[in-house]
């Protein structure tokens, strides 16, 4: 459900700031608005994202041997 609203924000958003900058009186408190309901659904689903470097290890080129006893 909160996946929903906030593609539902994303493009409700990106439709409105489309909408008021295409006329030719814009109104700069609808556009503002627009931008503003858009930046916030990308956030909450960047948010959920998980990062490419977390539970990663470590990985380099050189490869150790292991010491027998």
């Amino acid at each position: 459900m909160s996946r929903l609203l906030n593609i539902i924000c994303i493009v409700l958003g990106g439709a409105i700031a489309i909408y008021v900058q295409a006329e030719d009186q814009q109104n700069t408190y609808i556009l503002v608005g627009g931008i503003v309901l858009l930046m916030f659904g990308v956030y909450q689903i960047s948010r959920n994202v998980p990062s490419k470097f977390e539970n990663q290890e470590e990985e380099s080129f050189i490869q150790t041997e292991k010491d027998e006893d």
